[in-house]
């Protein structure tokens, strides 16, 4: 038996299945040991060990008779956000206590067809809204990283933050994701781990508590771009239950790694030169363009003109969403439901209910978007929101019209910070976090991140390639010949 299994990624892991060397339970069981020694990440919110070692015995069956998809038998975890069928599935929102739904999420039912093997849900920003994980009814997820020998709890970055600390703490193999404006690039490049958001409507968003519809994507966290590759081709299809999902087929991911980006043309929008923005990451950015330039790519500086205006234009139209998705939270039909008072009547239901069961960020951004489609204000805010989302789309449409293929910025302005650090100041700052990745959310385009590096505190930093719509398999080659330029092997030292 190979020891330290669940350090293993997808690829690795699958390789071994195949060759015998080890089976899915083991797997399975070295990752639920991993999970049941790491309590002080609160990472996993819901275990699910029996259904995992069930799982496991069935690939295990499934690899013997050589009939075994890609996902067999590989152990990942599932972000609190998709619907699991018996399982608890509360999006890190107290409302949704007690709430075990009767049906699986498009998206956890293919990996589970495909073999895949569910360990248990995890931790996320409140309903996705936060780019922290410190929203969450379950408490702080908290990075396996560290500032050097400082033992400050620092954030996995949000609102896939359970997602992103167990990858990197390898508890799991991989793990889901979901990106509204950043939820996925931003936790993976604060925990030195790979994520990508593929384009609007290539994942069904069926069986996924919704933030804001015309935004939300799925898509997998993992350990190597391979794995990205690999995981994506698992989630991704058609869905007719799903009236946003791309009637699309999807091509072999993994086979279109081929590293090879000669004559590729990689844009530099000036647009993300941002004030204040650390020199090691300015640095990062100017070093990953010349390991694409010497991989034979052309590094072509573009503009992105309405980029300013895509954070203003990003948090009317996610909140004016949430709003509108949210107001299904009532207390009548499943969930929490508060205690009345003799002679309460509807309304109060809704109210107490509501106050009770929706943290301050999901009631900040629940006001935000109610306000901006009110009658006197929908104008003013709304319509001119989706008016510049209009304007971003097309910046980005112009830019592939030259020929550009991918674009290459900083996932995050800064590393992870620590816990606490930014709750206590205003709420835009930590809307600032998502800077360079709400646009790709804005124009529905796929955009990944990738471990570029270290600070000099010894925290990981990504960068962001964002791709034209639907080529993620180009999209993830040039992610894999930028993996391959930089080396980045470096994990946290074990603490917890």
């Amino acid at each position: 038996m190979m020891s330290d299994l669940n350090k293993l990624g997808l690829a690795a892991a699958r390789d071994a299945l195949r060759a015998g060397e080890t089976t899915s339970v083991e797997l399975t069981e070295a990752c639920l040991a991993a999970i049941d020694a790491a309590d002080g990440l609160n990472a996993f919110v819901h275990k699910t060990p029996e259904i995992a070692l069930e799982r496991a015995a069935a690939a295990d069956a499934r690899i013997r008779a050589g009939d075994a998809p890609g996902m067999c038998g590989l152990p990942i975890g599932i972000k609190d956000l998709f619907c699991t069928k018996g399982v608890p599935s509360q999006a890190g929102s107290r409302i949704l206590e007690g709430f075990l739904p009767e049906y699986e999420s498009t998206v956890s039912q293919q990996l589970a067809d495909a073999g895949a093997v569910m360990l248990g849900k995890l931790n996320m920003d409140e309903f996705a809204m936060g780019s922290s994980n410190e929203t969450s009814t379950y408490g702080n997820a908290v990075s396996p990283w560290r500032r050097g020998n400082d033992e400050a709890a620092l954030t996995p970055g949000g609102s896939s933050g359970g997602s992103a600390a167990a990858v990197a703490a390898d508890l799991c193999l991989a793990a889901t994701g979901t990106d509204t404006g950043g939820s996925i690039r931003q936790p993976a490049a604060f925990t030195g781990t790979v994520g990508i958001k593929p384009t609007y409507g290539r994942c069904s968003r069926w069986g996924i508590v919704a933030f804001a519809s015309s935004l939300d994507q799925a898509g997998p966290m993992t350990k190597s771009v391979r794995d990205a590759a690999i995981m994506l081709g698992a989630m991704a299809g058609h869905d007719p239950k799903d009236s946003t999902s791309a009637d699309l087929a999807v091509p072999d991911f993994e086979a279109m790694l081929t590293g090879d980006i000669r004559g590729k043309k990689i844009g530099i929008p000036r647009e993300y030169r941002m004030d204040g923005m650390p020199d090691e990451i300015e640095a990062l950015w100017t070093q990953g363009a010349d390991m694409l330039r010497d991989a034979g790519a052309e590094i072509v500086d573009i503009s992105l003109p309405h980029t300013k205006y895509a954070l203003p234009a990003y948090y009317v139209i996610a909140p004016a969403e949430a709003s509108s998705n949210l107001a299904r939270y009532d207390g009548v039909r499943y969930g929490h439901r508060a205690k009345l008072a003799q002679g309460d009547g509807i309304t109060e239901m809704y109210e107490k209910t509501r106050a009770e069961g929706f943290g301050p960020e999901v009631q900040r951004r629940v006001m935000i978007g109610t306000y901006v489609l009110s009658a006197g204000f929908y104008d003013a805010y709304y319509n001119r929101a989706r008016r510049v989302r209009t304007l971003i789309k097309k910046d980005f449409e112009d830019v592939f019209a030259q020929g550009i293929d991918a674009i290459l910025t900083p996932a995050t302005p800064s590393a992870a910070f620590g816990l606490g650090e930014m709750t206590e100041a205003d709420p835009v700052q930590m809307y600032l976090n998502d800077v360079f990745t709400v646009t790709v959310n804005l124009a529905g385009l796929p955009g990944i991140s990738v471990p570029a590096g270290l600070d000099r505190q010894g925290l990981p930093l990504g960068l962001q390639l964002i791709g034209r719509p639907w080529e993620e398999g180009d999209l993830l080659n040039t992610a894999y010949a930028l993996e391959g330029a930089v080396g980045f092997v470096a994990k946290p030292a074990r603490w917890w």
